[in-house]
């Protein structure tokens, strides 16, 4: 069998889990493979990113990279195409695809906790993983989204509510900037960086909008419990940080390189050692 190489490409890129769960499935699976970590800097993306796509068998895509490397592909399958996000790319002989597992790793994830989607979403950040949840969540019953950035992205993401607006109905989704929202939601979602390693003492909106939130879910999986999570916590809701998405998105990568699938069973287990190995 010959070896697989697979890996991450984001910027920053730190300290990342993807390659302690992706050599996990492959064991799992019996797949010959390594998987490693590619720091490409923006200024670099034009010139090192079409290098790797002719060396690797497939990799994954993160931050601040899951709409910039579209371009880049031959292909775009048909929700990454509607949801203007990759973070998993196929490279085959046929050519190279871009996929988002985002959404199936979100929807597991918030399905196996026990949290509803509810009617009311409020997402923080619009970028590409904070689409992918405004369109899973629309998909599975969520009738408005209170969609919150910082000032200087408010423009990009009205462009983005006014598309959603078309597909769904007017009014389905609203901006506002995220120091300025006080309603409430079924479910609070955090789509973006703040909280993350080693910033843990920011959070991405402020208590009231905490408390008015049924659910919160936070994208971020380092630390363990951010302060998001633990605020909503201590406020009696239901938060989970990002760990089992991130373990179950990766499931989902290997499904669309090597055919392969897991037990849920195993998914759990990943994820629970995957806080073991948070540094």
């Amino acid at each position: 069998m010959t070896k697989k190489h697979y890996g991450v490409v984001g910027h920053p890129i730190g300290h990342t889990l993807s390659p302690f769960i992706h050599t996990r499935l492959m064991k799992l699976s019996g797949i010959d493979g390594e998987y490693g970590v590619y720091h490409i800097t923006p200024e670099e993306l034009d010139t090192e990113f079409p290098k790797l796509l002719a060396e690797l068998d497939g990799m994954n895509i993160t931050i601040p990279y899951k709409q910039a490397v579209m371009p880049f592909l031959d292909k775009l399958d048909d929700t990454a195409r509607l949801y203007g996000s990759v973070n998993t790319i196929s490279v085959t002989k046929d050519g190279t695809k871009g996929y988002t597992t985002d959404g199936i790793g979100f929807f597991d994830a918030v399905k196996n906790a026990g949290i509803p989607i509810g009617e009311s979403v409020t997402v923080a950040g619009c970028g590409g993983v904070g689409r992918v949840f405004v369109n899973s969540c629309l998909a599975n019953g969520a009738k408005t989204i209170n969609i919150l950035e910082q000032k200087n992205f408010i423009p990009n993401a009205i462009s983005f509510a006014r598309s959603i607006n078309e597909r769904f109905g007017e009014g389905t989704a609203k901006v506002f900037e995220a120091s300025a929202f006080d309603g409430r939601s079924d479910l609070l979602i955090n789509a973006s960086p703040v909280g993350m390693y080693p910033n843990t003492d920011a959070c991405v909106v402020g208590d009231d909008v905490i408390e008015k939130a049924d659910y919160v879910f936070d994208a971020v999986y380092n630390p363990s419990e951010t302060l998001l999570v633990m605020k909503a916590r201590a406020m009696g809701k239901p938060a989970i940080t990002g760990m089992t998405m991130l373990v179950y998105q990766a499931a989902a990568a290997q499904t669309i390189w090597n055919g392969i699938h897991f037990d849920p069973e195993d998914i759990i287990k990943l994820a629970d050692d995957c806080y073991k190995n948070i540094k």
